[in-house]
């Protein structure tokens, strides 16, 4: 069953861990680590929700139709989850288009497409997973 709410209410929380994290990586976490240590802190610390919350959509929308809410999440959550952690950037840092693009930049070994990647997959991964093992 799609549940839009749910997706919704999901993806509020994993922005919600998105930005905390980002403040205790910008303000305590910096002071201690390299700029590179900070961006894999930013990256690693949220995946384990990102994967939980993907399970709990999963739970909620077994049935025939699966597919579909899996898919929703799939679709929204990396694209809207970037755009609150760029209006983060922004507001607080003053930084621009160019700074956050620069956290995609696999070529320096940038870890955010990893999130991105996570936010991706893993509702589609848990959705299947659980919906195979119930049929």
């Amino acid at each position: 069953m799609i549940r839009p709410g749910l997706t919704l209410l999901l993806w509020l929380a994993i922005a919600a861990m998105v930005i905390v994290n980002d403040v205790i990586g910008d303000t305590w976490i910096a002071m201690a680590l390299s700029v590179r240590a900070v961006e894999w802190y930013k990256v690693l610390v949220p995946l384990p929700y990102v994967i939980s919350m993907a399970i709990i959509h999963a739970r909620r929308t077994t049935g025939p139709r699966w597919f579909e809410a899996a898919l929703l999440a799939a679709l929204l959550w990396p694209p809207s989850t970037a755009f609150v952690d760029y209006l983060y950037g922004r507001l607080t840092f003053g930084t621009g288009p160019a700074a956050f693009l620069d956290r995609f930049a696999f070529w320096w070994s940038a870890p955010y497409p990893l999130l991105m990647l996570a936010l991706l997959v893993s509702p589609l991964l848990a959705g299947g997973a659980l919906n195979q093992r119930q049929a």
